[in-house]
């Protein structure tokens, strides 16, 4: 089943900045081969179910290697059965409707 998610990981007990650790997690979703797109506060992912969330725990293992001894993660999950839609067919309809 392919889904739509967006993600955002929150390191927890680490310095202020956390763009490393969210690099880390770029990182992973590029060795996946996933289609994702950063954002300033968090990343949206397309792809297969299974290779999405393959993905995310990979995420929280890398961040984890990093020394950040918690994670706090939130995941917007959204999937169709009606038509094959991506994360650039919903800009895209929005856009269409803007004056």
């Amino acid at each position: 089943m392919k889904v739509l998610v967006n993600l955002q990981v929150v390191p927890i007990g680490t310095e202020v900045s956390v763009s490393r650790y969210i690099a880390a997690c770029v990182n992973e979703l590029d060795a996946a081969g996933l289609h994702h797109e950063l954002h300033a506060n968090g990343t949206n992912i397309e792809g297969e179910w299974d290779a999405v969330f393959t993905a995310i725990r990979h995420c929280h293992e890398a961040v984890h290697a990093l020394g950040a001894p918690r994670i706090q993660t939130f995941i917007s999950v959204g999937t169709r059965i009606d038509c094959d839609q991506s994360l650039q067919d919903k800009v895209t309809s929005v856009a269409r409707r803007q004056s």
